[in-house]
This record gives structure tokens, C-alpha cells and sequence, in this order.
């Protein structure tokens, strides 16, 4: 019997982790096709790679090319990109929570997005309370699996500098030996090995919803 070959949808892809997903699922002889969603122009070429340029705040008129396998959601920003706390939400909120119900109406069965360490719905930190209630909110909307990955200090060349991240990098390196057991998961995390993870979990994906953060993405992403 004949190994049916996948096909996924991205948005984010012109991101951090997006783009290492796009490498893993283009090398990846499982998928038979990869959509991309993207506001900028194209990215690359490839015979697998199929790029299409949208408008986020209209995502509902590109839901055919919701009919895939699995989705993955790496859409995110910052305070200052953004300019306000409405535009943040848009993007890291509703944008995500949008392609998520578009994605449960198409038939999805596989999901993965994401996410922060410390999502938290009831947090005083504005970052970490929108990216604890899109979980929520895209945990109701029962995607069959649905996997949200909260990766701690993100690692990898940005287009753009950030110099809270480069702070916090070496922050980071000086407080690193003390992040034993449960505090693992506050270990640094190279983007390249947060996209392996999540291609990795999506092939082996269960049911229900599922929190992964940086320790397990580590041990994943790494073999």
C-alpha cells in the first residue's frame, strides 16, 4: 500500500520559525505540498512551494486554500512593530483565531501555532495575556489535534534587530546553569529547532490539545 504524501498550509512563513518550517517541509519527502500565505512578495521557488499574496484582514476569501492536512500558524509581532496594543492583538489574536476557524471548517484535522511561554488569559503582562486568551479561544473552536508551542528566548537572525531579545540573550547565558529540572523550559531555543519539533509533532500528532514548551521542543527537535 502506497504512503499518501501530505499537504500543509503556513502563515507566517516569512518569520523566524515560519521559515524553518518551510525548509523542513520542503525537504521533507511526506509532504507533497506546501501553501504559503503571505502578505510580502514571494520567497523562493520550489515545485512543492505554492505562494500565495493576501490580505490578513480578509482571510476568509483564501479559505479553499485552507483544504489541506495540517496548518501551521507562526504569526506574531511586537508592541513596537505594531504601534499600538489594538494593532498587536489584531495580529497575534484575531489573525490566528480567524485562520483557525477557516481551518476547522475545511476539514483540518491538524494544527500547530505558535505561542509564548507564559500564555496566560489571566496574566498582567499584556504579551502574555493575548497569546493565553488566542489559546483559549482557538482550544474552543476543536481542531482534532491542536498543538500550541511555547517557545521561551527565541534564537536566530532576524531581518530586523531587537534589542530586548539581544538582551535577554545575555542575560540568559549568565543565568543558564541555574534553569535545572522544571525550569528547563526557560532555556533558549533556536528557532530552526522549534519548526523541527513542529513538524516532527504534526507526524506523530494525537488528539486533543497540546502545550509544548522549550524543554520537550529540545528533546524533539534535536534527534
Amino acid at each position: 500500500m502506497m504512503k499518501r504524501e501530505r499537504t500543509a498550509l503556513i502563515l507566517g512563513a516569512s518569520g523566524l520559525i515560519g521559515g524553518y518550517i518551510t525548509k523542513e517541509i520542503l525537504k521533507n519527502s511526506d509532504y507533497n505540498s506546501l501553501t504559503s500565505l503571505v502578505r510580502r512578495s514571494p520567497i523562493k521557488a520550489h515545485t512543492k512551494l505554492n505562494e500565495i499574496g493576501i490580505d490578513f484582514d480578509h482571510l476568509s476569501n483564501y479559505q479553499d486554500h485552507f483544504r489541506v492536512d495540517e496548518v501551521f500558524i507562526c504569526l506574531g509581532t511586537t508592541r513596537k512593530k505594531a504601534g499600538s496594543k489594538e494593532n498587536f492583538k489584531k495580529v497575534d489574536y484575531e489573525y490566528v483565531v480567524e485562520a483557525a476557524k477557516i481551518a476547522k471548517e475545511q476539514g483540518v484535522k491538524r494544527i500547530a501555532i505558535v505561542s509564548a511561554i507564559g500564555a496566560n488569559a489571566n496574566s498582567s503582562f499584556f504579551y502574555n495575556k493575548i497569546k493565553g486568551q488566542m489559546e483559549n479561544a482557538v482550544t474552543q473552536i476543536n481542531i482534532p489535534s491542536t498543538y500550541f508551542f511555547r517557545p521561551s528566548l527565541l534564537l536566530g537572525k532576524r531581518e530586523e534587530f531587537r534589542i530586548g531579545e539581544k538582551t535577554g540573550e545575555i542575560l540568559e547565558k549568565l543565568i543558564q546553569p541555574a534553569l535545572r529540572g522544571h525550569l528547563r523550559k526557560y532555556h533558549s531555543i533556536h528557532a530552526s529547532t522549534v519548526a523541527k519539533s513542529m513538524v516532527s509533532f504534526m507526524r506523530n500528532s494525537k488528539k486533543g490539545v497540546h502545550i509544548i514548551e522549550s524543554d520537550l521542543m529540545h528533546k524533539i527537535g534535536t534527534l
